[in-house]
């Protein structure tokens, strides 16, 4: 719960963070007349400010924020700079995601209270009451308080699930569009499209049956049956994706061939193809969408290799998509990777390799410049030793 004194009484709420933060011990109301300076000296010194003003004030307060923690005094911008200069990779990854976790808290520090029917009772604030049941499901009743940067975010991903995202490897719909696949909230967006471009230019080992391991969207496995894949079993465990990717079937009419089961990687039986794209980076990730990411102790990869030939049928191949940007951040060494596939008793039919091309990879400006524009996403053909 988180607790504020106002009009002489104690009030509290219920406290809302998808990303497991611990509601704020010191709360102050906040109204326009806040100024920016103010407001960063309270979210630096971890004070939450409870908006009780125009909504839309809030929003430019929130980039103020954003502005005043991007622009380092010269000084302070050049401190940093050297000591990234002087780390090694692995380090400057670890400083890179310490920065990140900062620059969440203190913008995390502008809170909106969220009523029990899910509005929002400020001057201008907008009805989000279908994104918020989207992503929290319907409403309990229960007045709640969340960072406005958290609201911002779940509407930003309502967007993107009425948008969709094109995939070209699924082909036209009937209107002669470009078929979509739509992300829900909590769940990892299909834009980084070279993985998906290497499933759907790899040679089938069969068109029989796949099993696609921790679907996601679901994406994959409607790309397996664009290819003309007759049956696909679809594994994922968790709710919010199981949900997505049940949908995202439905939508393109695969139902007859994909089949969505809640299970911890892999279901029952062999297939003569089994597809996996885990987390490519062995980190804690720090809110539910970045377990897509990060993939603490590569503890989805090893899992993978070392139960896929128990799930291969004779003559099978396991497909196994990751990006290498771990090697070059020192997190995770290509040998490492080898012996866990021997360890497995699999070996390496042949390597697909592709560079990425998404904004990170081709623009830079943070810390991992270097090491995403060295990054490549490889499918690995695997097949039992």
């Amino acid at each position: 719960m988180i607790e504020w004194n106002e009009q002489g009484e104690v009030r509290s709420a219920r406290w809302r963070s998808e990303s497991g933060t611990a509601a704020p011990r010191r709360v102050e109301l906040a109204k326009d007349t806040l100024s920016a300076d103010s407001a960063y000296r309270f979210a630096c010194a971890g004070t939450a400010m409870l908006w009780r003003s125009d909504f839309q004030n809030a929003r430019l307060m929130l980039q103020a924020l954003q502005r005043r923690i991007e622009d380092k005094p010269p000084k302070a911008a050049a401190r940093a700079a050297e000591k990234i200069a002087k780390s090694t990779p692995e380090e400057v990854f670890h400083l890179h995601r310490q920065a990140q976790s900062q620059r969440a808290r203190s913008l995390g520090a502008l809170v909106i209270q969220v009523e029990g029917d899910y509005s929002i009772k400020l001057r201008r604030a907008p009805d989000w009451k279908e994104a918020l049941t989207e992503a929290w499901g319907p409403a309990t009743g229960e007045v709640q308080v969340v960072s406005l940067r958290e609201l911002l975010g779940v509407v930003g991903a309502h967007e993107w699930r009425k948008k969709g995202v094109e995939i070209a490897a699924l082909g036209e719909a009937a209107d002669g569009t470009i078929q979509r696949i739509h992300p829900h909230y909590g769940v990892f967006s299909p834009v980084r499209g070279e993985y998906i471009d290497l499933i759907a230019k790899a040679p089938l080992p069969s068109k029989e049956l796949a099993f696609d391991i921790g679907t996601g969207t679901g994406v994959l496995a409607a790309v397996l049956a664009h290819r003309g894949v007759r049956r696909i079993v679809a594994t994922e465990n968790a709710p919010r994706a199981l949900t997505c990717a049940k949908k995202n079937i439905k939508r393109l009419g695969l139902v007859g061939h994909v089949e969505v089961q809640d299970v911890d990687l892999f279901p029952a039986g062999q297939a003569p193809l089994v597809v996996c794209n885990p987390p490519w980076v062995p980190a804690r990730p720090s809110s539910p969408i970045e377990h897509a990411i990060y993939d603490e102790g590569s503890q989805m990869l090893r899992s993978f290799l070392a139960g896929l030939a128990a799930h291969l049928a004779p003559k099978g191949e396991g497909w196994l998509v990751l990006s290498d940007l771990a090697e070059h951040l020192g997190l995770r060494t290509r040998e490492q990777l080898l012996a866990w596939i021997a360890e497995g008793g699999l070996r390496v039919i042949e390597r697909h390799d592709v560079r990425p091309e998404h904004a990170k990879a081709t623009e830079g400006g943070d810390a991992l410049a270097a090491a995403r524009a060295a990054e490549v996403t490889s499918l690995w053909r695997l097949a039992a030793a």
